[in-house]
């Protein structure tokens, strides 16, 4: 049985108002919070729409898992480890592969670029000769020359391209020997590479200046014999991702770290949910703001019902009673907001998921999408709920506090 607080609540909710400014007040308070609820959870869908959209872009380059040392810069004896984590249940390919920073020259050109060494079957790890352009291929090494894949950054800062008749010369600080001060030239190993291919996948990180060549050059380069800087590893279908990182973790030991996609890229996931919390916390507080109304409004409605109030108390209801009604009062204009809101937000979102009512502005060739990225998740939406009936239960509440002493005369 509905209780007699609420129900009394629920019928000065409903009821006609003996003044239209009331009446005004009242639906002014629920748009407010109404508002302002929408606005929180078509905010927090954009993010949850452009983190969804940076991990699906990720995993183009980007292994399923990754082992990388958890001290150090390399893992030493990473072939054998590697053929160890292929054996693992789930593991449906393991490679070792080297990145690290070096330099190319192409002509009269020269940038510093991240190179990656990876083995001639990396295609199994990533999607990287899906990326590559129609007039290359995925070739790394033909048994005599090695060749390099240029990110499209890379390939228009050194003007290099697959068929021209010039190498690529990758150059890397010797990590062992005396350095010739006469000489520095000497300080540094190089080798000689092929343009094959050129590849984009419209994520800033990998397009500007990201070079792939073959995991023997990459040694080669950096003195490296079977030392790699990570193992990547493809989980087999239908197998769980969690479950295959902790066979790795309990395989490998202590001594390294197993990360899926999403925490090999934790920086610029890290960014969005900063800056996601960060509005929902500049909303909230908006929230608090649009609960002036209803402090307002239910202040405003103690006076109107005061002979309903004179009624009560004949009734025999006590002041904790007539108190509780009005803190229930406005209560339910906040969660009569709230819900309008969130219904409304939600249905936008839908709308623009399916459909893309709003589109980015630019250039669309350059966009990896052209309209705004949207997710509506139901913890937003639970947590978006919460927010609104605290802040207006407290309001509601401090209301009825500060006029206590009408209530009780």
């Amino acid at each position: 049985m509905m209780p007699f607080s609420l129900r009394i609540a629920l019928r000065y909710l409903a009821s006609k108002k003996s003044h239209t400014a009331v009446s005004i007040i009242s639906v002014t308070s629920v748009c407010a919070v109404a508002v302002t609820a929408l606005a929180m959870i078509c905010i927090l869908s954009v993010f949850n729409g452009f983190e969804q959209l940076v991990g699906s872009k990720l995993s183009k380059l980007e292994p399923q898992l990754k082992v990388s040392p958890a001290k150090g810069a390399f893992i030493a004896g990473a072939d054998s480890l590697a053929q160890v984590a292929a054996r693992l249940p789930g593991v449906a390919a393991a490679m070792p592969t080297v990145t690290e920073n070096a330099l190319a020259i192409y002509g009269s050109r020269q940038i510093p670029v991240v190179l990656k060494g990876v083995p001639d079957s990396y295609g199994q790890i990533t999607e990287l000769p899906e990326a590559i352009k129609d007039d290359g291929r995925f070739l790394l090494s033909d048994g005599q020359n090695d060749y390099v894949i240029l990110s499209v950054g890379a390939a228009i800062s050194l003007n290099a391209f697959p068929g021209r008749a010039e190498p690529c010369m990758l150059f890397a600080p010797k990590r062992t020997g005396a350095i010739n001060i006469a000489n520095p030239a000497s300080a540094f190993r190089r080798v000689p590479t092929w343009v094959s291919g050129v590849f984009e996948i419209k994520q800033g990180e990998f397009d500007e200046n990201y070079v792939f060549t073959s995991l023997d050059a990459a040694r080669r380069l950096l003195s490296y014999s079977d030392e790699a800087t990570a193992i990547e590893i493809a989980v087999a279908d239908g197998v769980s991702e969690r479950q295959v990182m902790e066979t790795l973790s309990t395989a490998l030991g202590d001594g390294f770290r197993v990360e899926n996609r999403l925490m090999q890229n934790s920086q610029s996931l890290k960014l969005i949910n900063v800056e996601k919390w960060i509005s929902l916390l500049l909303l909230s507080l908006i929230l608090v703001v649009a609960s002036f109304n209803i402090v307002s409004t239910l202040a405003i409605l103690i006076l109107e019902k005061d002979k309903s109030i004179a009624t009560l108390r004949a009734l025999g209801a006590n002041h904790a009673t007539i108190e509780r009604i009005f803190v229930l009062e406005g209560w339910l204009i906040s969660l009569t907001g709230a819900i309008a809101g969130l219904v409304v937000g939600t249905v936008l979102c839908v709308l623009q998921q399916k459909f893309g009512l709003i589109r980015l502005s630019g250039d669309t060739q350059n966009l990896i999408v052209e309209t705004y990225p949207v997710a509506v998740s139901a913890l937003d939406v639970a947590l978006i709920f919460a927010i609104v009936a605290v802040v207006g239960l407290s309001a509601s509440y401090a209301t009825a506090r500060a006029m206590r002493g009408y209530l009780r005369r």
